[in-house]
């Protein structure tokens, strides 16, 4: 594939809307694109006008297998008006691209469904499979991720790269994400008389205070470092003059795996029942999301055969970072523990911001990355 088709169809799929929904006309021009190739792929349906992709390279013979996997989605456009580009136009400007997932992580797409492509015409893999794997969701609970974990479509796999913007280095640590909410159930009277209420919001802020020590003695990991935990969101009563009986708070925890999620929600759901030990208090504790951490060793082969990979495609070392974000592969590894690195073009300090825009140079040298290691790890 000539360089400028390369960039056409990062253009093509930055122009397709899939701020938080419509996966699937992604998908679709994905499956075209891979069609047109030689590459059969399935759609696997997670919601109306919202599918996953897959698409794979069979050798036929024994070997590792290498999932490639990105996500379909953006985050919502924004103001357009604050745009210098429209989020939607894919415009180049020196030597870049601009628009929403640009950067977060069309570009991520694109370089590995081309890697397919290219692959598939220099005969390779030679053993084992290469799978490309394009989920819904990421953004707002990763529902596609995990739809396609359960179905089983990592289940081989020997290693895997997630294409998130690391600007072509390799991030091998991750924390995970737990999202919870914590309900505070009270007796609404009039404020006159407070003492006959319960103060759902009183009750409250007695979590709040207490959260602030849920992991003051929480085991540190050498990689990450320790947990990371902050509430964000507050609601409660609806009057100044009645006390309220209902009140909810949101929080969020970046584990890491010397404390897991596991035993990070035990630390939440053991404030929560200490509080409860009090009169009058009544707080639940719900958790509406869990993704797990992922650390990989820095010296393993897999991490070594991609910064290789890297040093050929950019002529120089890759960095080697760390991220306290999640990713899908925070799914992923709850299937199959095998390396999984997260490695793609864009700097990720613009995603998700006004003006996102991905370096054009940046995109093919990772799209050549994506190459060397299928041709190193599947020879």
């Amino acid at each position: 594939m000539d360089q400028q088709t390369k960039i056409q169809v990062l253009k093509d799929l930055i122009r397709i809307n899939t701020a938080n929904d419509h996966e699937k006309q992604a998908a679709l021009y994905l499956q075209r694109l891979l069609k047109n190739y030689g590459i059969s792929s399935q759609l696997v349906e997670y919601a109306p006008d919202r599918d996953n992709i897959v698409a794979e390279l069979d050798s036929g013979q024994p070997g590792p297998v290498l999932v490639l996997a990105g996500h379909l989605d953006t985050v919502a456009l924004g103001n357009r008006d604050s745009w210098e580009h429209d989020p939607l136009s894919a415009d180049e400007v020196d030597g870049a691209i601009y628009g929403r997932g640009s950067v977060d992580m069309k570009s991520g797409l694109a370089a590995m469904a081309i890697a397919l492509i290219e692959m598939k015409d220099a005969g390779l893999p030679k053993k084992g499979k290469v799978r490309f794997l394009g989920t819904v969701g990421e953004e707002l609970g990763a529902m596609g991720s995990e739809q396609l974990t359960d179905q089983g479509f990592v289940d081989d796999a020997t290693a895997m790269i997630v294409g998130e913007p690391t600007g072509g280095d390799i991030v091998y640590a991750n924390n995970g994400s737990i999202g919870y909410t914590v309900k505070s159930y009270g007796k609404s009277v009039h404020s006159s008389m407070p003492q006959a209420g319960v103060n759902a919001v009183g009750n409250l802020a007695k979590f709040l205070v207490a959260e602030e020590h849920a992991f003051d003695d929480a085991p540190a990991s050498p990689i990450l470092g320790k947990p990371v935990h902050s509430v964000n969101v507050f609601h409660g009563g609806s009057q100044l003059n009645i006390i309220p009986d209902y009140a909810e708070t949101q929080g969020n925890i970046r584990p890491v795996p010397e404390c897991n999620n596991e035993d990070s929600i035990a630390r939440i759901q053991q404030t929560v029942d200490q509080l409860n030990e009090q009169p009058g208090v009544d707080l639940k504790l719900e958790v509406q999301f869990s993704f797990r951490p992922v650390v990989n060793d820095p010296d393993s082969d897999f991490v070594k055969l991609v910064q290789n990979a890297h040093q050929q495609a950019f002529g120089q070392p890759a960095g080697m970072n760390i991220i306290h974000g999640a990713s899908d592969a925070s799914n992923y590894i709850k299937a199959v523990q095998c390396p999984m690195l997260l490695l793609g073009a864009g700097d990720w300090s613009l995603a998700h911001q006004v003006n996102e825009h991905c370096d054009i140079d940046n995109y093919l040298k990772v799209n050549e990355t994506y190459e060397n290691v299928i041709k190193q790890y599947l020879a």
